[in-house]
């Protein structure tokens, strides 16, 4: 089997499962990628949480921002992370230190982000761990 296989074997595996994703560094602007994300994955009968400590309280797409992963009372398996990559790195330790308490399988550093350090302290607390991909391509490649 290619990696490339595998990789979208990895991906499908995800998108079986995935039924609602916190994002990261959500915006309000339509012309945002993390927008646009939300918007999509919505679409296609994904729940999708938004993160934005400067958004906080507010509505977005319908759904209530968060300030922070630990501010979401409701369960959650995908952490979608529109950050510099640098900021990744504590997203996923946060992502990490809430595993027990809400159903976070995956963390995913969007299209662009690149954390090598983030990547492997995941994938070392059993988290599956994606970077530099976008979720709504993939996802639109890979679930007809």
């Amino acid at each position: 089997m290619s990696k490339r296989q595998e990789r979208d074997d990895m991906l499908l595996g995800i998108f079986d499962t995935m039924r609602t994703v916190a994002i990261v560094g959500a915006s309000a602007k339509p012309e945002r990628p993390s927008y646009m994300v939300m918007k999509a994955l919505q679409s296609h009968g994904v729940r999708v949480i938004p993160v934005n400590p400067g958004l906080a309280g507010q509505t977005l797409l319908g759904c209530t921002v968060y300030a922070s992963l630990g501010d979401i009372e409701d369960d959650f398996d995908v952490v979608d992370i529109f950050r510099a990559p640098d900021a990744a790195l504590e997203v996923v330790r946060e992502a990490i230190r809430l595993m027990d308490k809400k159903d976070i399988q995956v963390v995913w550093l969007q299209l662009g982000i690149r954390n090598d350090q983030a990547v492997a302290e995941a994938e070392a607390a059993g988290l599956i761990a994606v970077q530099d991909r976008c979720i709504k391509i993939d996802y639109e490649r890979l679930v007809p």
